[in-house]
Protein backbone atom coordinates (compact mmCIF):
# COMPACT_ATOMS: atom_id res chain seq x y z
CA UNK A 1 0.00 0.00 0.00
CA UNK A 2 1.21 3.71 -1.25
CA UNK A 3 1.12 5.10 2.65
CA UNK A 4 1.97 8.92 2.89
CA UNK A 5 2.84 10.47 6.22
CA UNK A 6 2.92 14.27 6.88
CA UNK A 7 6.19 15.38 8.48
CA UNK A 8 8.09 18.96 8.72
CA UNK A 9 8.65 21.85 11.36
CA UNK A 10 5.45 23.85 9.71
CA UNK A 11 3.52 20.76 10.88
CA UNK A 12 5.30 20.86 14.54
CA UNK A 13 4.74 23.90 15.18
CA UNK A 14 0.87 23.51 16.04
CA UNK A 15 1.05 24.09 19.84
CA UNK A 16 0.71 26.02 22.66
CA UNK A 17 3.96 26.36 24.35
CA UNK A 18 6.33 23.95 25.79
CA UNK A 19 4.96 22.16 29.06
CA UNK A 20 1.56 22.76 27.55
CA UNK A 21 0.10 19.43 27.21
CA UNK A 22 -0.37 20.24 23.22
CA UNK A 23 3.27 21.08 22.43
CA UNK A 24 5.06 21.55 19.27
CA UNK A 25 7.08 18.63 20.57
CA UNK A 26 4.59 16.10 19.61
CA UNK A 27 5.90 15.38 16.10
CA UNK A 28 8.79 15.38 17.09
CA UNK A 29 8.13 12.27 19.59
CA UNK A 30 5.97 10.44 16.56
CA UNK A 31 8.83 10.92 14.45
CA UNK A 32 11.51 9.59 16.46
CA UNK A 33 10.09 6.07 16.69
CA UNK A 34 8.24 6.32 13.34
CA UNK A 35 12.37 6.18 12.26
CA UNK A 36 13.38 3.80 14.80
CA UNK A 37 10.70 1.41 13.11
CA UNK A 38 11.90 2.25 9.57
CA UNK A 39 8.81 3.93 8.88
CA UNK A 40 10.52 6.90 7.09
CA UNK A 41 11.67 4.11 4.44
CA UNK A 42 8.89 2.55 3.99
CA UNK A 43 5.99 5.18 3.61
CA UNK A 44 6.15 8.14 1.57
CA UNK A 45 7.26 11.17 3.93
CA UNK A 46 5.51 14.44 2.06
CA UNK A 47 6.04 18.10 3.20
CA UNK A 48 3.04 20.25 5.42
CA UNK A 49 1.49 22.63 2.80
CA UNK A 50 -0.91 25.73 4.12
CA UNK A 51 -4.18 26.25 3.00
CA UNK A 52 -6.43 29.08 1.77
CA UNK A 53 -9.18 31.06 3.74
CA UNK A 54 -11.60 29.63 0.72
CA UNK A 55 -10.16 25.79 1.89
CA UNK A 56 -11.41 27.24 5.66
CA UNK A 57 -14.70 29.05 4.38
CA UNK A 58 -15.89 25.47 3.33
CA UNK A 59 -16.27 24.58 7.03
CA UNK A 60 -15.67 28.01 9.32
CA UNK A 61 -18.06 30.91 9.74
CA UNK A 62 -15.98 33.96 7.52
CA UNK A 63 -16.23 36.31 11.28
CA UNK A 64 -14.15 33.21 12.85
CA UNK A 65 -11.56 33.25 10.24
CA UNK A 66 -11.20 37.23 10.62
CA UNK A 67 -10.99 36.47 14.31
CA UNK A 68 -8.27 34.31 14.11
CA UNK A 69 -6.49 36.34 11.28
CA UNK A 70 -6.47 39.37 13.92
CA UNK A 71 -5.61 37.42 16.83
CA UNK A 72 -2.97 35.73 15.08
CA UNK A 73 -1.74 38.84 14.52
CA UNK A 74 -1.86 40.67 18.52
CA UNK A 75 -1.38 36.58 20.25
CA UNK A 76 -3.47 38.12 22.49
CA UNK A 77 -6.62 36.27 24.32
CA UNK A 78 -8.45 33.52 23.68
CA UNK A 79 -9.93 31.88 20.32
CA UNK A 80 -12.64 30.34 22.95
CA UNK A 81 -13.60 30.61 26.07
CA UNK A 82 -10.40 29.61 27.99
CA UNK A 83 -9.39 26.98 26.81
CA UNK A 84 -7.66 27.43 23.48
CA UNK A 85 -5.18 30.58 23.54
CA UNK A 86 -3.84 32.77 20.74
CA UNK A 87 -0.54 33.66 20.32
CA UNK A 88 1.48 34.99 17.22
CA UNK A 89 1.16 33.03 14.13
CA UNK A 90 -1.69 30.39 15.10
CA UNK A 91 -3.53 31.50 11.73
CA UNK A 92 -0.54 30.35 9.97
CA UNK A 93 0.57 27.46 11.80
CA UNK A 94 -3.57 26.06 12.19
CA UNK A 95 -3.54 26.86 8.01
CA UNK A 96 -0.62 24.47 7.77
CA UNK A 97 -2.75 21.56 10.24
CA UNK A 98 -5.54 22.14 7.65
CA UNK A 99 -3.68 22.45 4.58
CA UNK A 100 -2.01 19.03 5.24
CA UNK A 101 -5.59 17.23 5.32
CA UNK A 102 -6.42 18.75 1.80
CA UNK A 103 -3.17 17.92 0.35
CA UNK A 104 -3.75 14.00 1.48
CA UNK A 105 -7.18 13.56 0.17
CA UNK A 106 -5.84 15.45 -3.26
CA UNK A 107 -3.35 13.06 -3.19
CA UNK A 108 -5.71 10.00 -2.45
CA UNK A 109 -8.17 11.46 -5.20
CA UNK A 110 -5.57 11.84 -7.81
CA UNK A 111 -4.61 8.51 -7.26
CA UNK A 112 -0.76 9.07 -6.08
CA UNK A 113 -1.41 7.30 -3.08
CA UNK A 114 -4.03 4.45 -0.98
CA UNK A 115 -3.89 5.85 2.58
CA UNK A 116 -2.88 9.15 4.72
CA UNK A 117 -1.75 10.05 7.61
CA UNK A 118 -1.33 13.21 8.97
CA UNK A 119 -0.29 13.11 12.68
CA UNK A 120 -0.75 16.83 14.05
CA UNK A 121 -4.11 17.11 13.04
CA UNK A 122 -7.41 15.73 13.86
CA UNK A 123 -8.51 18.82 15.68
CA UNK A 124 -12.21 17.44 16.20
CA UNK A 125 -13.86 20.43 18.96
CA UNK A 126 -13.62 23.16 16.80
CA UNK A 127 -16.60 24.62 15.99
CA UNK A 128 -17.47 26.07 12.27
CA UNK A 129 -17.62 29.80 14.41
CA UNK A 130 -15.55 29.27 17.13
CA UNK A 131 -11.72 27.18 18.47
CA UNK A 132 -12.29 24.87 21.50
CA UNK A 133 -10.06 22.18 23.67
CA UNK A 134 -6.41 23.36 21.90
CA UNK A 135 -8.47 22.98 18.37
CA UNK A 136 -8.22 26.09 16.20
CA UNK A 137 -9.84 24.86 12.67
CA UNK A 138 -11.66 21.69 12.24
CA UNK A 139 -9.73 19.99 10.23
CA UNK A 140 -11.98 17.34 9.83
CA UNK A 141 -14.87 19.43 9.26
CA UNK A 142 -12.79 20.96 6.33
CA UNK A 143 -12.13 17.43 5.08
CA UNK A 144 -15.66 16.43 4.88
CA UNK A 145 -17.16 19.60 3.46
CA UNK A 146 -14.48 19.15 0.79
CA UNK A 147 -15.00 15.94 -0.27
CA UNK A 148 -18.81 16.55 -0.61
CA UNK A 149 -18.78 19.51 -2.55
CA UNK A 150 -15.33 19.18 -4.49
CA UNK A 151 -15.16 15.45 -5.09
CA UNK A 152 -18.57 14.66 -5.01
CA UNK A 153 -18.09 12.19 -2.91
CA UNK A 154 -21.25 12.13 -0.06
CA UNK A 155 -21.18 9.27 2.24
CA UNK A 156 -18.46 9.60 4.59
CA UNK A 157 -17.33 7.14 7.46
CA UNK A 158 -15.82 8.68 10.49
CA UNK A 159 -14.49 6.96 13.22
CA UNK A 160 -12.95 8.48 16.74
CA UNK A 161 -11.50 6.88 19.32
CA UNK A 162 -9.52 9.99 21.22
CA UNK A 163 -10.83 9.31 25.05
CA UNK A 164 -12.57 13.00 24.24
CA UNK A 165 -16.04 12.84 22.01
CA UNK A 166 -15.69 14.44 18.55
CA UNK A 167 -18.25 17.00 19.72
CA UNK A 168 -17.01 19.77 16.91
CA UNK A 169 -17.41 17.05 14.46
CA UNK A 170 -21.13 15.61 15.76
CA UNK A 171 -23.05 18.84 16.19
CA UNK A 172 -21.84 20.45 12.76
CA UNK A 173 -22.86 17.58 11.21
CA UNK A 174 -25.63 15.77 13.46
CA UNK A 175 -28.73 16.42 11.21
CA UNK A 176 -26.81 14.66 8.06
CA UNK A 177 -27.84 11.60 7.32
CA UNK A 178 -24.48 10.85 4.97
CA UNK A 179 -22.20 10.89 7.94
CA UNK A 180 -21.75 7.92 9.01
CA UNK A 181 -20.44 8.80 12.95
CA UNK A 182 -18.78 6.40 15.55
CA UNK A 183 -16.84 7.45 18.58
CA UNK A 184 -15.49 5.53 21.03
CA UNK A 185 -14.27 8.07 24.23
CA UNK A 186 -14.40 8.67 28.24
CA UNK A 187 -18.14 8.88 29.55
CA UNK A 188 -18.70 12.41 29.25
CA UNK A 189 -19.64 12.55 33.12
CA UNK A 190 -16.22 12.30 33.17
CA UNK A 191 -14.12 14.16 30.99
CA UNK A 192 -14.53 17.45 28.90
CA UNK A 193 -16.51 18.34 27.01
CA UNK A 194 -19.20 16.40 28.87
CA UNK A 195 -21.62 15.19 25.30
CA UNK A 196 -21.25 12.09 23.32
CA UNK A 197 -24.19 10.10 25.47
CA UNK A 198 -25.13 6.90 23.73
CA UNK A 199 -28.74 8.42 23.47
CA UNK A 200 -27.10 10.53 20.83
CA UNK A 201 -27.74 9.25 17.65
CA UNK A 202 -28.56 11.85 15.56
CA UNK A 203 -31.57 14.27 13.92
CA UNK A 204 -33.82 14.71 11.78
CA UNK A 205 -33.34 12.28 8.65
CA UNK A 206 -29.97 11.71 10.25
CA UNK A 207 -31.65 10.01 13.18
CA UNK A 208 -29.75 6.63 13.48
CA UNK A 209 -26.97 7.94 11.68
CA UNK A 210 -24.39 8.50 14.80
CA UNK A 211 -23.06 5.76 16.95
CA UNK A 212 -21.66 7.26 20.52
CA UNK A 213 -19.94 5.07 23.08
CA UNK A 214 -19.29 6.34 26.13
CA UNK A 215 -16.63 4.26 28.64
CA UNK A 216 -16.26 4.59 32.05
CA UNK A 217 -12.82 5.89 33.18
CA UNK A 218 -10.40 2.39 33.38
CA UNK A 219 -12.10 1.10 30.53
CA UNK A 220 -9.11 -1.56 28.93
CA UNK A 221 -8.30 -2.93 25.99
CA UNK A 222 -11.37 -5.80 26.82
CA UNK A 223 -13.69 -3.08 26.73
CA UNK A 224 -12.28 -1.68 23.48
CA UNK A 225 -12.57 -5.13 21.86
CA UNK A 226 -16.24 -5.41 23.59
CA UNK A 227 -17.48 -3.09 21.55
CA UNK A 228 -15.32 -2.56 18.54
CA UNK A 229 -17.80 -4.36 16.39
CA UNK A 230 -20.14 -1.85 17.36
CA UNK A 231 -18.31 0.11 15.19
CA UNK A 232 -17.31 -2.10 12.31
CA UNK A 233 -21.27 -3.73 11.41
CA UNK A 234 -22.22 0.77 11.57
CA UNK A 235 -19.74 1.68 9.06
CA UNK A 236 -20.48 -1.11 7.75
CA UNK A 237 -24.40 -1.13 7.04
CA UNK A 238 -23.74 3.11 6.23
CA UNK A 239 -21.84 1.65 2.71
CA UNK A 240 -19.33 4.60 2.93
CA UNK A 241 -17.47 6.12 -0.25
CA UNK A 242 -14.91 7.35 2.23
CA UNK A 243 -13.39 6.63 5.56
CA UNK A 244 -11.45 9.34 7.92
CA UNK A 245 -10.27 8.01 11.34
CA UNK A 246 -8.92 10.22 14.42
CA UNK A 247 -6.39 7.79 16.30
CA UNK A 248 -6.23 10.36 19.67
CA UNK A 249 -3.93 8.34 21.86
CA UNK A 250 -5.00 10.17 24.55
CA UNK A 251 -7.61 6.82 25.57
CA UNK A 252 -4.10 5.12 26.14
CA UNK A 253 -3.31 4.12 30.04
CA UNK A 254 -1.18 7.10 31.38
CA UNK A 255 -2.15 9.63 29.23
CA UNK A 256 -1.85 13.02 31.86
CA UNK A 257 -5.46 14.49 31.47
CA UNK A 258 -7.64 11.30 31.11
CA UNK A 259 -8.60 8.40 32.51
CA UNK A 260 -8.80 5.03 29.92
CA UNK A 261 -6.50 2.61 30.00
CA UNK A 262 -6.24 1.02 26.51
CA UNK A 263 -3.12 -0.19 24.84
CA UNK A 264 -1.38 1.30 21.39
CA UNK A 265 -2.66 -2.22 20.33
CA UNK A 266 -6.52 -1.20 19.83
CA UNK A 267 -5.32 1.80 17.62
CA UNK A 268 -3.60 -0.68 15.19
CA UNK A 269 -6.94 -3.14 15.40
CA UNK A 270 -9.03 0.27 14.76
CA UNK A 271 -6.54 1.22 11.75
CA UNK A 272 -6.29 -2.34 10.38
CA UNK A 273 -10.08 -3.44 10.33
CA UNK A 274 -11.23 0.14 9.45
CA UNK A 275 -8.63 -0.29 6.27
CA UNK A 276 -10.23 -3.44 5.48
CA UNK A 277 -13.82 -2.06 5.73
CA UNK A 278 -12.07 0.58 3.31
CA UNK A 279 -10.63 -1.68 0.50
CA UNK A 280 -14.38 -2.86 0.55
CA UNK A 281 -16.26 0.34 0.50
CA UNK A 282 -14.23 2.96 -0.29
CA UNK A 283 -11.88 2.05 -2.75
CA UNK A 284 -9.22 1.90 -0.55
CA UNK A 285 -9.38 5.29 1.00
CA UNK A 286 -9.17 6.06 4.35
CA UNK A 287 -7.27 9.36 5.79
CA UNK A 288 -5.76 8.91 9.60
CA UNK A 289 -5.75 11.79 11.65
CA UNK A 290 -3.41 11.90 14.97
CA UNK A 291 -5.67 14.11 17.30
CA UNK A 292 -5.03 14.06 21.06
CA UNK A 293 -2.66 12.35 23.09
CA UNK A 294 -0.50 14.24 25.86
CA UNK A 295 2.44 11.43 26.99
CA UNK A 296 4.95 11.40 24.44
CA UNK A 297 5.68 7.81 24.77
CA UNK A 298 2.12 6.92 24.03
CA UNK A 299 1.29 8.70 20.73
CA UNK A 300 4.41 7.79 19.57
CA UNK A 301 3.81 3.95 20.19
CA UNK A 302 0.21 4.62 18.79
CA UNK A 303 0.24 6.75 15.89
CA UNK A 304 3.49 4.10 14.42
CA UNK A 305 0.97 1.52 14.74
CA UNK A 306 -1.35 3.33 12.94
CA UNK A 307 1.13 4.08 9.79
CA UNK A 308 2.28 0.22 10.13
CA UNK A 309 -0.95 -1.16 10.20
CA UNK A 310 -2.10 1.32 6.80
CA UNK A 311 1.18 -0.57 5.28
CA UNK A 312 0.08 -3.74 5.95
CA UNK A 313 -3.27 -4.24 6.44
Amino acid sequence: MRVRVYHGEALAAYGFGQGHPFGPDRLGAFWQEAVRKGIDRKAEIAAPVSCTENDLALFHTADYIARVRQQSVSGEGYLDDGDTPAFKGVFEVAAVVVGSVLDGLQGIIEGRCDRVFVPIAGLHHARRDSAAGFCVFNDIGVLIEALRRRHGIQRVAYVDIDAHHGDGVFYAFEDDPDLIFADIHEDGRYLYPGTGSAQETGKGKAQGTKLNIPLEPGADDAAFHRVWPQVEEFVRAGRPEFSILQAGADSIAGDPITHMQFTPAAHTHATARLCALADEFCHGRIIGLGGGGYNRANLAAAWSGVVEAMLVA
